[in-house]
């Protein structure tokens, strides 16, 4: 994009909308208002989130229901309450039989039925506690591995490549021929949240592992089963060996060694103890001919274990799972019992969620996105979309500015980077086309059946992608979800209609508190095209070096200058943040962040901003950055974050202000202050 359509798009669209905005918040909301929760005690240079959020973290507790509490809850919780009038008016519509209203209505209304769940105790799960039950032989065992594949994972977003099945399925483009989908299998099988719980060698960890053999337990003589604790020691020792297998969070998300193409062959030859062609035809797998194989070591050792381990231990294995995956589904004792273990010893939440929240997020979960259809037809106004829009254009031209600016880039690195940059796709609010839902059976008062129904649904409505075109209107996420992505193999980005809502977005914002908000936010979303794995897919998806040699030298390098930066940050004495784990999040928090800066200061027009209560327009986009981070957690909770999240730590991510020159002059932050960093030890990736 040339500098004429870049002043054009920021010039001609934006500034009319935001100079609006801009009069009305000078003139009606002072920033003792809209910035409350800072505390005027820390100076910004000190200690800038606590500057930004500090009152607020002091005044607001975390509720009893929740690990952690922030801005994005908020919204979440607004979200959620909004979707559950939703629910519950699609539960009391007299809806024909069949309609996706009906199915919400009865899919909610059977999770809220306690009594009903009550009554029918373990009936539900009797088919498949006896299929476990029947398993004779290794090939008996492989069928019931296959049939228990399921799509939940996603390689391209960490956090979500824990399955309690052995493997998880990701059916997506092929990273290597973006044209066609490929089906990924990754690593699973573990019922705590990473490999370190089970290998760390700490007090801590031992005491949660201690923990997790007594939930074994529990819940297999809740099941009425007499050598609970025998047979929860037995598993227990089984998933330790898988956790051995594992590969690191780090190396998961490092694309290339993740992006292993195998032929079906090469699983018997090199991947022996799992009867392949049993596992495959069980999953409905049987003709694939190739598939991804992120993690092989994990793969390789898990077999091995399915052909070594008694049948009798993966039976006991299989039998707790299943117990565990249904048990929010299951009699009250059973919640109660899974609650305790995966809420309150792993994250520290006091107090179990109101029955209505978790019935909402289970019919997200079977039904989400003819839940949001409802949902954006209710919440979501058009100006909204159009706004938010508006806004990413002018942060793709900024970036684009930034990247023709660049000193370091060679010419040929800047003419493809720039190509990617103008194919990148952003969606809005929610997809152009809703999901067909038609095959999904919804039988009011069937909690269990209904998740097992819509597991399966899910499941092979991804494997009926394999051999088709890809879809590039696919949403990954339910409009009525607080968050947004980044596909790099689709080279799209998407943003669901609950993330922009107020306070993060808002038409009463001025400019510099709507770009410091959403607009980093969008900036964080488009960086990531260009992070340390983003950055080696090009314009069509695929996966190869674009990138000349010496230019990719000098990205490497600044990305380990940020991995540096990240590694001196310590939440507790024993455990510091991890740079290398969190380095394309943190390089995307700091290219968005920029060029969000930019498209801010460009969409003044040259006109200064107004002021806030007196804050200047810098300020007022610094502080609205950092208030989007506002957050407290539990310290359980937070160390889970540490170990199992490619993203840093909220209080962290605020820091990337300490990479940008515009907020040292903003709050005249000086060498001495415990956030200074000299210019040139300040990181400049893009």
């Amino acid at each position: 994009m040339n500098r004429t359509a870049l002043a054009w798009v920021m010039g001609k669209v934006l500034p009319p909308m935001l100079a609006c905005a801009s009069a009305a918040m000078a003139a009606d909301a002072p920033a003792s208002r809209v910035f409350a929760g800072r505390d005027l005690n820390v100076s910004p240079g000190a200690d800038f989130f606590a500057h930004a959020n500090g009152a607020w973290i002091r005044n607001t507790p975390i509720p009893a229901d929740r690990s952690s509490y922030g801005i994005d809850e908020e919204l979440q919780d607004l979200t959620d309450r909004r979707t559950a009038e939703v629910m519950r008016q699609a539960a009391k519509a007299s809806a024909p039989p069949g309609s996706d209203v009906r199915r919400i209505g009865d899919y909610f209304a059977s999770v809220l039925d306690e009594e009903s769940i009550e009554a029918k105790g373990l009936a539900p799960l009797a088919p498949a506690l006896d299929a476990i039950a029947a398993i004779g032989d290794r090939s008996s065992l492989a069928v019931a591995l296959g049939r228990r594949l399921r799509a939940d994972v996603d390689v391209l977003n960490a956090t979500r490549t824990y399955t309690p099945n052995v493997f998880g399925l990701w059916v997506a483009q092929d990273l290597d021929e973006p044209t066609r989908y490929a089906p990924f299998l990754l690593q699973g099988g573990l019922g705590l949240p990473d490999r370190e719980y089970y290998l760390q060698d700490t007090p801590r960890m031992a005491g949660i592992r201690a923990r997790y053999r007594e939930h074994l337990a529990v819940l297999l003589k809740l099941a009425g089963d007499a050598d609970a604790r025998e047979q929860a020691a037995r598993i227990f020792a089984l998933e330790v060996q898988i956790a051995k297998a594992h590969a690191s969070l780090a190396d998961t998300e490092d694309v290339k060694k993740g992006d292993n193409h195998w032929t079906r062959a090469r699983f018997d030859a090199q991947a022996p103890g799992m009867d392949w062609a049993a596992f495959f035809g069980a999953a409905g797998l049987g003709s694939q001919a190739e598939f991804v194989v992120w993690q092989p070591r994990a793969l390789i050792g898990i077999a091995a274990l399915v052909g070594s381990e008694p049948i009798a231990t993966w039976k006991e294995y299989l039998r707790f799972h299943t117990l565990d995956r249904f048990s929010g589904y299951l009699p009250k004792d059973f919640v109660a019992e899974q609650f305790r273990f995966s809420e309150h010893t792993l994250s520290g939440t006091p107090q179990m969620q109101p029955r209505w929240k978790r019935a909402v997020a289970a019919t997200n979960f079977a039904l989400g996105d003819a839940v949001g259809r409802l949902y954006v037809e209710r919440y979501f106004a058009a100006s909204a979309k159009a706004r938010a829009e508006q806004m990413a254009q002018a942060l793709i031209a900024a970036f684009d500015k930034r990247i023709e600016d660049l000193t370091w880039m060679a010419p040929e690195t800047k003419r493809m980077a720039r190509a990617k940059l103008a194919s990148l796709r952003v969606d809005v609010g929610y997809p152009e086309h809703w999901r067909d839902y038609s095959s999904l059976e919804v039988v009011l008062g069937d909690a269990v059946g209904n998740l097992q129904r819509a597991e399966d649904f899910e499941y092979r409505r991804n494997l009926a992608k394999l051999g088709h075109k890809i879809d590039r209107d696919e949403w990954v996420m339910n409009p009525q979800l607080v968050s947004a992505v980044n596909l790099p193999a689709m080279n799209v980005i998407q943003f669901p209609a609950a993330i922009l809502q107020p306070p993060l977005f808002s038409p009463g914002n001025t400019a510099a508190m709507n770009f410091g908000a959403t607009g980093a936010a969008i900036g964080h979303e488009i960086g990531h095209s260009f992070d340390d794995q983003g950055a080696r897919f090009d314009a069509s998806g695929r996966l190869q070096n674009w990138w000349a040699a010496q230019d990719f030298e000098h990205f490497a390098a600044s990305g380990e200058a940020l991995v540096h930066q990240y590694d001196g940050y310590r939440p507790f004495p024993d455990m510091a943040v991890r740079g290398k784990q969190t380095l394309g999040e943190n390089i995307a928090d700091l290219a968005g962040l920029v060029a969000s800066f930019d498209a801010y200061r460009f969409s003044l027009g040259g006109v200064a901003a107004p002021l806030v209560d007196g804050l200047t327009g810098d300020q007022q986009f610094f502080l609205s950055f950092a208030q989007s981070w506002r957050s407290k957690w539990r310290e359980p909770a937070l160390r889970r974050q540490i170990i199992t999240d490619e993203h840093a730590p909220d209080e962290y991510r605020v820091d990337t202000v300490r990479n940008i020159d515009a907020w040292y002059e903003a709050f005249a932050v000086k060498p001495g202050d415990a956030l200074y960093l000299a210019p040139n030890d300040r990181v400049r990736i893009w």
